[in-house]
């Protein structure tokens, strides 16, 4: 894998191997079966590397089992039982299945880093045949570390698999991962240095990925930055947990998994930034009269029942310190929302706490075909220096001030039906905001017919966060309010009917209870 046409086809090589699970498990399954015999090979090589490092080094035999010489390199220890060389001895043999299960969960007991990270019995209960299983070892083998001078190979193929699983599941699936280009661009937005980040719906890690991609990629200390996760679905947080440990990133995920909403893993967090991309028009999120008086909304209403959207904002918000800047994905019906929404909106503009909202193009996610909306939260606004990575940064007032960017009409196409940003486009979009944020640039930033506009909190009509409000276009029918949300009514139309579906047999079933026939 020394170049990136072979890495490639590595990758086709393994994605092919999916096609041997075929009919033996399903389809939702199958990252889950890939991902953790990665892992395992990832863990493997690792420590073989390390092992070989301490022979060298003429370090007596019993301290080559000593968990502590790894430890201190970040790197898992493996027992016997576990190790890549037994599991290809046993590969042809009956029980590979209760064999990998053993080693991983040997494994855990060993690094208590990874706890709740590995799957447990996993492979007993798929029931794979053991020639299936034992040649999706073979495709693992091909993989190896130690003769790469690529030492982020693993996460790679890793992340390959996300994507390709996430694609693969679409719409209404996929919930565990958000298109690397988004992430990407958040991170550029918001520059996360150092400090402390954190994200309340952290689907399988990508967002603390690229956090630390991005420094790297702009030579800064990886160790200056902590991560905090919270995630509600336990297989997708073993896969976060898989995920970053593949790329050596420690993280607090909370104890378990469980929804921020109702179990709030870090309630005392105050971050320096955030990043999040949580459930779209998440419904039913609380009962009724459930976390009335949760101290996240202190200041402003409630926000409803029937839409997380507002939660997941003052949730977000809650996060961040005062100097605290985060991205967060939203669907664009939130732009607009009335009622108990727009109070919350308009408390939140009135609050100076939105810097920037940007619309993203559509068929960017592989769960919806819509447009999304950024929209990027400032605790301070203020004039002041920031030092970004060594760099002193000078910060203009923006105060009662908020950049629209509609990005509709950018991008590239991908994957024949999507849409992704090219590392070109992200340098032009967040420069943009980076010199409307700063003193220095600001000569460099205008506002531009049909892409952004600099608008005081004086000049927003009735507090909607609608862009094509504010942004002069020159095609009027290209209007956001036509264009973008119509498919986005025609869905909440359709949830609407099923809600009053469930709605009307719930009263049946009542009045049943009640002696009524209906």
């Amino acid at each position: 894998m020394a170049n990136s046409k072979k890495d490639k086809s590595m990758e086709s090589i393994l994605w092919s191997a999916c096609d041997k699970l075929r009919g033996a498990v399903e389809p939702s399954e199958y990252k889950h079966v890939i991902l953790s015999l990665i892992f395992l090979k990832y863990a493997n090589d690792r420590f073989e590397i390390q092992r070989e490092k301490l022979i060298k080094e003429g370090k007596p035999e019993f301290m080559l089992d000593s968990v502590s010489f790894y430890e201190q390199d970040n790197v898992f220890f493996i027992p016997e039982c576990a190790r890549w060389s037994y599991l290809m001895s046993q590969s042809k043999k009956e029980g590979l299945a209760i064999k990998i299960d053993t080693a991983l969960h040997e494994i855990e007991i060993k690094n208590p880093s990874l706890s709740g990270a590995l799957p447990d019995n996993y492979y007993s209960r798929l029931e794979l045949e053991n020639n299936d299983l034992a040649s999706l070892l073979d495709k693992m083998n091909e993989i190896d570390l130690k003769k790469s001078d690529d030492q982020d190979v693993f996460g790679r193929v890793y992340e390959y698999f996300l994507l390709h699983f996430a694609i693969k599941e679409g719409k209404g699936k996929g919930e565990f991962y958000t298109p690397q280009s988004v992430v990407s661009f958040l991170c550029e937005l918001i520059e996360p240095y150092d400090g402390s980040v954190y994200d309340g719906a952290c689907g399988s890690g990508g967002m603390f990925v690229q956090s630390m991609k991005f420094i790297q990629e702009h030579q800064g200390d990886t160790k200056r930055i902590s991560v905090f996760g919270q995630e509600k679905t336990g297989t997708t947080l073993k896969l976060a947990k898989m995920n970053l440990a593949i790329r050596g990133i420690s993280a607090n995920m909370g104890s378990k998994p469980t929804s921020t909403f109702q179990h709030d893993q870090h309630p005392d967090l105050k971050a320096d930034y955030a990043l999040m991309n949580p459930p779209f028009n998440q419904k039913e999120w609380r009962n009724n009269n459930e976390l009335t008086d949760d101290p996240r909304w202190k200041g402003y209403l409630v926000p409803p029942t029937s839409n997380a959207n507002y939660a997941w904002i003052l949730n977000f918000i809650s996060k961040l310190n005062n100097n605290g800047v985060g991205c967060l994905l939203l669907a664009n019906s939130a732009l607009s929302a009335s009622g108990v929404e727009y109070e919350i909106r308009k408390e939140l503009i009135k609050n100076d706490l939105i810097e920037a909202i940007i619309i993203l193009p559509m068929n960017m996610f592989y769960t919806t075909d819509i447009s999304v909306t950024i929209w990027i939260f400032n605790k301070n606004k203020n004039e002041r220096v920031v030092n970004k990575n060594g760099v002193d940064k000078h910060y203009r007032n923006r105060k009662n001030e908020i950049l629209f960017m509609d990005l509709r009409k950018k991008g590239h196409p991908f994957e024949k039906k999507y849409i992704e940003f090219t590392t070109d486009d992200m340098k032009e979009f967040s420069s943009t905001y980076h010199n409307w944020q700063e003193y220095d640039k600001y000569k460099d930033y205008k506002d531009i017919k049909e892409y952004c506009k600099s608008v005081s909190s004086d000049e927003l009509k009735d507090y909607a966060l609608v862009p094509s409000k504010y942004i002069e276009f020159e095609d009027n029918d290209v209007d956001f309010d036509f264009d973008i949300n119509m498919r986005e009514i025609q869905n909440n139309l359709k949830d609407l009917y099923i809600e009053d579906d469930n709605n009307k047999k719930k009263i049946k079933e009542l009045m049943e209870e009640l002696g009524y026939g209906i």
